[in-house]
C-alpha cells in the first residue's frame, strides 16, 4: 500500500479520500463547499475539495468520474482522466460537466469524482527518421472496425 500524504484547507470539513469497497480501485473524492453550486446542462463548474497531496515522486494521480453520476445524471469529469502531477501542491478541483437534460445541484460533502493511484513511466523520446513498418500502418481511425 502507498502512502500519499494529505493536507486539508484551514477550514475543517474536507473529506479524506476513501475506497467504499475492499475491491475499490478509485477512492472517492468529495466537493468541499460553502454552498450547493448548480451545473446547468451543457455547462462545466471547477469544485473544491480542500485537499492538497504530497504524492510520491514516480506516482500520479489520476481524476476519473463516478459511474453512478455518469449513468443517472449525464455528469461527468471534463478532461478525464485528469493527472494530478507528484510536484504539484495545489487544491485538488474537479472540472465536472453537465451532459445531461437536467440542472444538477452539486453539495457540499458529495462524492463528485474518483481518483486512482498509479506508477508513472517516463519515456526517452528521440528524433528518427524513420518507423517501422506494421500491418496496420498509418490506417487510423475504425481502421480494425468498428
Amino acid at each position: 500500500m502507498n502512502k500519499i500524504e494529505v493536507k486539508m484547507v484551514a477550514q475543517k470539513g474536507a473529506v479524506v479520500p476513501s475506497y467504499k469497497t475492499e475491491g475499490a480501485a478509485g477512492a472517492d473524492v468529495c466537493a468541499f463547499l460553502t454552498e450547493p453550486v448548480t451545473i446547468a446542462p451543457g455547462s462545466f463548474v471547477m469544485i473544491p475539495t480542500g485537499l492538497f497531496f504530497e504524492i510520491p515522486q514516480g506516482y500520479e494521480i489520476q481524476v476519473r468520474p463516478r459511474s453512478g453520476l455518469a449513468a443517472k445524471n449525464g455528469i461527468t469529469v471534463l478532461n478525464t482522466p485528469g493527472t494530478i502531477d507528484s510536484d504539484y501542491r495545489g487544491e485538488l478541483k474537479i472540472i465536472l460537466i453537465n451532459l445531461g437534460a437536467s440542472a444538477f445541484v452539486v453539495n457540499n460533502g458529495e462524492r463528485i469524482a474518483q481518483i486512482i493511484v498509479s506508477p508513472v513511466t517516463v519515456a526517452d523520446f528521440k528524433l528518427t527518421d524513420s518507423l517501422s513498418d506494421t500491418e496496420r500502418g498509418e490506417k487510423g481511425f475504425g481502421s480494425t472496425g468498428v
